[in-house]
């Protein structure tokens, strides 16, 4: 599994909030308050590719529902750490929503539905990153990743216009994207490797790709009393997510109703990658909240794009 990541807690003028993807805004090196330090909390950043500038006047597709609504947002201690806490957002975490790639996905890229959120490659976290993803790679058979023969040959990561490394793109998506009709299925050929080898796809894939839709960001919150804590928010990594150029791509699925419809929530189905990303007893503490709140009579600010209840 990747190794994992905690802000460090030192005190600077310049420690302001960051997101832990990092978008098109943030380099993942800065990513965090601080330089972080070595821990078994929380994960790496990360950032996927970057999209352009927003298109004016851009409107969502049409099953879209913005990205302005009524959230119910929980904060608790982290029991595994006395100067972090969790800022959690229920809403999302408990809506319905579930990866619909290749079962009406329209893509992020007009007439490149069959990509998904492929289209632009992704960028790694660090190094350490790369190098995690680098052994899964040397591991990828003709078999199970359609262009190994392109990126054995020539490689499989490019740097991008701002010299930041990531996977390289091919024939238009990231070179790790099988394109439908390739045997071994269409879709991540690293997806594909962990799955096979009865892995989590978070060992496997480079850290944006797996936290994706799952957004993490870091904020010091300095209190009354003259203490310091370092708040972790776990949300929706909506349109905004990626940065100005978030609001003009094709289609995103998070609010999408068309992507809200699975028998779990969110929480559930993505139980690895929190876990991954807060720790054990972390999760275990958010599941308590996360069922307290589905079992009340009406709960507060359900995602709009579920179905109505």
């Amino acid at each position: 599994m990747p190794n994992t990541k905690k802000a460090n807690k030192t005190r600077s003028e310049k420690d302001t909030g960051k997101d832990d993807q990092g978008a098109s805004t943030q380099r993942a090196k800065n990513s965090k308050p601080g330089r972080p330090d070595r821990s078994d909390k929380a994960g790496k950043p990360g950032k996927p590719g970057k999209p352009g500038k927003p298109a004016k006047g851009r409107t969502a597709v049409a099953d879209e529902k913005g990205l302005d609504f009524p959230r119910a947002w929980v904060e608790f201690p982290d029991p595994a750490d006395d100067e972090q806490v969790f800022r959690c957002d229920l809403t999302w975490l408990t809506s319905r929503w579930t990866c619909i790639f290749g079962s009406g996905c329209q893509g992020i890229q007009v007439g490149r539905a069959s990509d998904g959120c492929c289209t632009l490659g992704a960028h790694f976290s660090d190094e350490d990153d790369e190098k995690r993803v680098a052994e899964h790679v040397a591991r990828l058979s003709p078999e199970l990743w359609q262009f190994h023969d392109v990126g054995s040959e020539s490689g499989w990561t490019q740097n991008d216009d701002d010299g930041e490394k990531q996977t390289r793109r091919w024939d238009g998506a990231c070179i790790f994207l099988n394109r439908p009709g390739f045997p071994a299925g269409a879709g991540c050929s690293l997806h594909i490797l962990a799955l096979k080898e009865g892995r989590e796809p978070l060992e496997t894939k480079p850290d944006v790709c797996w936290q994706l839709p799952i957004r993490r960001t870091y904020d010091w919150i300095d209190r009354p009393d003259d203490t310091r804590v370092l708040q972790v928010s776990i949300g929706e990594y909506d349109r905004r997510g990626w940065g100005p150029g978030g609001h003009d791509l094709h289609w995103w699925c998070t609010s999408a109703t068309s992507a809200h419809g699975a028998g779990d929530p969110v929480y559930v189905s993505y139980r690895a990658e929190l876990t991954e990303l807060m720790g054990k007893e972390g999760y275990e503490a958010l599941v308590q909240l996360c069922e307290a709140r589905l079992a009340s009579l009406l709960p507060m600010a359900p995602h709009p794009a579920d179905p109505a209840p």
